[in-house]
């Protein structure tokens, strides 16, 4: 079982050349990063900071998190059944066959935020850490050994935020800060528990900020740091130079398993509001257009004639949702979501996902080169299961045989390495595509084309080039002539595949 703090880990970083100290008269029930009780001071020309002061004052207030955990699982089959060895085999497994529960932990970070016990975290800390498992209790233990078993108040797993109760009273806690006035090369402070080894403190710059990590969804928006992250400092804080929490340590980047520089935290601005709403006992609540989106790639761009880096394409309209009621549609280009562009560092399911459901908020789109206004209303985000099984695919094609009779009716699609067959009702149902699926169907795949590198098989099917939609062959063979003429040398092509799953796909002319 993996632990459940091994997942990822994010830092905290702070750092300057000032030495810091602390007002020792500040009340017990005060914030330990209250205003004036930590202030920086000059440090001698040349000489490092210390940030021992800050260690002292805001130590206290960061906690190791470990849950119990119990799994079930199925107990491998005897493969000595009915031999000698078969009884010593099923001792050794736990009986016959039948499921055998084995006990588990996982440790992580956290921070408190109240006086009275309220700890923020990770989700994946405190949560199941493999299929079949439950956790049975969660501990809090305090900087001076102190345990307290907690109350789960809250989880989102969207956001990766958990909120825990203990039952205390004049505790120390920490503040949420302005991560929104972090800059690239501010100092930052780590405080977590690193392999179960205790709190420990690392320091290092903010290397960039609303770093997205190719996991796309509506909260991959990132404070990323140099600062040594391991793991166990998963949902620890990150602190700036005033003593503020301005990001929760979360993820890490590293081809070992330890920290290489490259970790990531949440930031402040968008962990408060889920918190917030958490420690109301509340759901949490996300705008949803109801669509698909790919990002534009510099290759997807070069076939659409647009910008690189602006905006996001459309590969899916949800039937009934805010999008399809506004007028979306597949290929549109959305570039701007009520007045703020849509960006690389600021994409449309962070936007979106960040409009109050029932609201309603205007969307820039470029269609077939033109600008295009429309209103929507945003609706509510599903939860991430439902998310997952609404953009399920399958690689299985259940394309028939085709001969070269067949084949040789793709000739028109050959310079993009592509043999294509039109799509018959008999060859929808074996590919269990929906009856509204229209297009031709890739019977073979050139292995030294662009269609190949991109991943395009046998049981794909083509449903537009260019935003031009495809039925036959010779469809596929005048959109590629008309790209040519335009002087492109690639085209967009909108793949569909089975249960749902399709986008668009840049493919290079061959010569």
């Amino acid at each position: 079982m993996r632990y459940a703090y091994a997942i990822t880990g994010a830092l905290l970083l702070s750092g300057t050349a000032a030495t810091m100290i602390y007002n020792p008269t500040a009340s017990a029930q005060v914030a330990q990063n209250e205003p004036g009780t930590i202030q920086a001071a000059a440090p001698k020309p040349g000489a490092p900071m210390s940030f021992a002061d800050m260690v002292a004052k805001l130590q206290p207030a960061v906690v190791n998190i470990s849950t119990t955990q119990k799994i079930t699982q199925q107990a491998q089959p005897n493969p000595f059944q009915g031999t000698p060895l078969g009884e010593l085999f099923g001792q050794m497994n736990g009986g016959q066959g039948g499921p055998v529960t084995r006990e588990a932990s996982s440790l992580g970070s956290g921070f408190i935020i109240s006086p009275d016990g309220y700890v923020v975290t990770n989700n994946h800390v405190i949560a199941p850490g493999a299929k079949g498992a439950t956790v049975e209790s969660i501990k809090v233990i305090m900087i001076d050994r102190k345990e307290y078993t907690a109350k789960l108040i809250g989880r989102d797993p969207a956001s990766d935020l958990a909120l825990l109760k203990i039952d205390g009273a004049n505790l120390p806690f920490v503040k949420f800060g302005e991560s929104a006035s972090a800059r690239v090369g501010d100092w930052v402070l780590a405080i977590g528990n690193p392999f179960g080894l205790g709190s420990t403190v690392t320091a290092g710059i903010v290397s960039a900020l609303h770093r997205a990590t190719g996991a796309a969804g509506a909260y991959d928006r990132f404070i990323q740091t140099d600062a040594s992250i391991n793991q166990g400092n998963s949902g620890g804080p990150m602190f700036d130079l005033n003593g503020n929490v301005i990001g929760i340590n979360s993820q890490i980047i590293s081809p070992t398993g330890g920290s290489v520089g490259i970790g990531f935290a949440i930031p402040a601005e968008d962990a408060k509001p889920v918190i917030d709403t958490l420690r109301r006992g509340v759901a949490v609540k996300r705008g949803y257009l109801g669509i698909g989106i790919q990002p534009m790639t510099a290759d997807i761009a070069a076939a659409l004639g647009l910008p690189k880096d602006r905006g996001e394409i459309v590969s899916r309209v949800e039937p009934g949702e805010g999008a399809a009621k506004a007028g979306l549609k597949q290929g549109d280009v959305v570039v701007r979501v009520a007045g703020k562009d849509v960006t690389p560092d600021q994409t449309l399911s962070y936007l979106v996902a960040n409009l109050t459901p029932g609201s309603s908020a205007k969307l820039d789109v470029i269609r077939d080169g033109k600008p295009v206004a429309l209103n929507a209303t945003i609706g509510t985000r599903p939860t991430e299961d439902q998310l997952a099984a609404l953009n399920g695919g399958g690689d299985d094609d259940g394309l028939p045989d085709t001969d070269d009779e067949q084949s040789g009716q793709a000739a028109g699609a050959n310079a993009l390495g592509l043999q294509v067959v039109p799509l018959t009702p008999a060859i929808a149902r074996s590919l269990q595509l929906e009856a509204t699926v229209q297009g031709v169907v890739v019977a073979a795949v050139d292995p030294s084309s662009d269609a190949a590198t991109k991943g395009l098989k046998r049981g794909d099917v083509i449903v537009s080039v260019n935003r031009v939609p495809t039925r036959t062959a010779n469809d596929v063979a005048s959109a590629i002539a008309a790209a040519k003429s335009a002087g492109r040398d690639q085209v967009l092509v909108f793949v569909q595949r089975p249960r749902g799953a399709g986008g668009f796909i840049p493919l290079k002319i061959k010569k």
